[in-house]
């Protein structure tokens, strides 16, 4: 079928916005890239009601070549692909009926039979001992496994490190990457402490398991495709190349590149995926990520296709954290890709803000979403009926409090 776009509404009052105040969301994105110059180039769009109010980018998807970053500009979406793998699974829970979220994992992948969790000490002195409770699915959905990203912020994380562990660019086939995982200990006790991790990359491989297919191959025939998501996928096609926009990285108060678009669509192309990363290894464009978030905005379905049941997304989107705890009572301040740890929790593969006023920020309680690393974005306002989805090319997502600015502005 003909792929569907995002467009631009002339008069967003058909969705219930002010035209005068989602023009200053067009100031704030020129002042950020062209007066502050702090991204080569910023995509915004906006959607209410299921009409488009606001969609435009300013600034480049190259700079050096001066290539205008568009709304149809392929860019690395990192961990906004959590969220996807948590519905290819949920759609596997509504259509098997054979498993349930709180089965071990162990049932999926027998790596992950007999964990053991670090006690104490580093590296070569690293002591661990045998997990009390096994990792269940609903803690990789929601980073309460145990589980971590490689980095210098523990003992476990250094050992990853060490290790040269990851999932998302490894060489290795995402069956052999989990089974490699299993092998390490876990951070802390499955279920008492919240951590950004690569769980939700252990996730995809379950669907592979359930499914039958790769994770490429179901995300394409079961959610792309329905979802007239053309432009969406682990790798760029040779004839999209030229679409792929460059990543850049923090330097000072503004930006240095990090990979031009060539050569970051080279590192995409279909023969260099490895190992399917549902955890962060996603492609996509803005108008077809909003597409993803606008069929969790109505509930599982758009355009007449059905993903998921209503009930199953407003499960996925409720607080699953223990006894109701939020990220600052279980978690850390680093690695985080939601808004603020402080009145939000962790749904099925999104944060879920659980106290507007505790979040800090103009929002409304039952708001999901995420991010990621490369300063990606998308959020759903239940209350608001609102979809906005945002997008540049900057490593680390951290760099400057645009997403916090975003919500300010659209909740207006």
């Amino acid at each position: 079928p003909p792929p569907k776009r995002a467009r631009t509404v002339p008069s967003p009052v058909v969705s219930g916005m002010c035209c005068a105040r989602l023009e200053r969301i067009r100031k704030w994105m020129q002042r950020r890239v062209e007066v502050e110059r702090n991204y080569a180039g910023l995509s915004v769009l906006i959607g209410r009601h299921g009409q488009v109010a606001f969609a435009d980018s300013v600034g480049f998807a190259e700079k050096e070549t001066k290539t205008p970053l568009t709304t149809k500009s392929i860019l690395a979406f990192y961990s906004n692909t959590k969220p996807v793998t948590a519905v290819a699974l949920l759609m596997l829970y509504e259509e098997l009926a054979s498993f349930q979220l709180d089965d071990p994992v162990s049932r999926f992948i027998p790596a992950f039979k007999d964990m053991r969790v670090w006690q104490s000490g580093d590296g070569d002195e690293m002591i661990t001992v045998p997990a009390k409770t096994p990792i269940t699915l609903t803690h990789l959905l929601t980073h309460t496994a145990g589980l971590v990203y490689g980095g210098d912020s523990g003992p476990v994380e250094r050992l990853y490190a060490a290790r040269g562990f990851k999932i998302n660019g490894s060489e290795l086939p995402l069956e052999e990457a989990c089974n490699r995982l299993a092998e390490l200990p876990l951070s802390f006790e499955p279920g008492t402490a919240w951590k950004y991790s690569v769980g939700i990359d252990v996730v995809g491989r379950v669907v592979e398991v359930l499914s039958g297919m790769h994770l490429d191959e179901f995300f394409r025939r079961r959610i792309f495709v329905p979802l007239s998501m053309h432009d969406t996928g682990f790798s760029v096609p040779s004839e999209k190349a030229g679409r792929m926009a460059a990543m850049y990285t923090k330097s000072g108060d503004g930006f240095e590149l990090q990979a031009s678009s060539p050569e970051h669509a080279a590192a995409f192309a279909n023969d260099k995926i490895k190992c399917f990363s549902g955890g962060g290894g996603l492609l996509s464009t803005v108008d077809d990520f909003y597409r993803f978030a606008e069929m969790l905005r109505r509930k599982g379905e758009l355009d007449g296709t059905r993903l998921l049941s209503r009930k199953t997304v407003e499960y996925m989107t409720l607080n699953h954290l223990p006894g109701g705890a939020t990220l600052a009572m279980m978690g850390e301040p680093s690695w985080l890709e939601s808004f603020t740890t402080t009145g939000t929790g962790h749904g099925l593969g999104v944060a879920v803000v659980t106290g507007a006023a505790e979040n800090g920020v103009v929002c409304s309680a039952g708001e999901f979403g995420w991010g990621g690393r490369a300063s990606t974005v998308f959020f759903v306002d239940p209350a608001e009926d609102l979809v906005v989805v945002q997008a540049a090319q900057l490593t680390p997502s951290t760099a400057h409090p645009i997403r916090r600015e975003l919500r300010i502005l659209t909740h207006q």
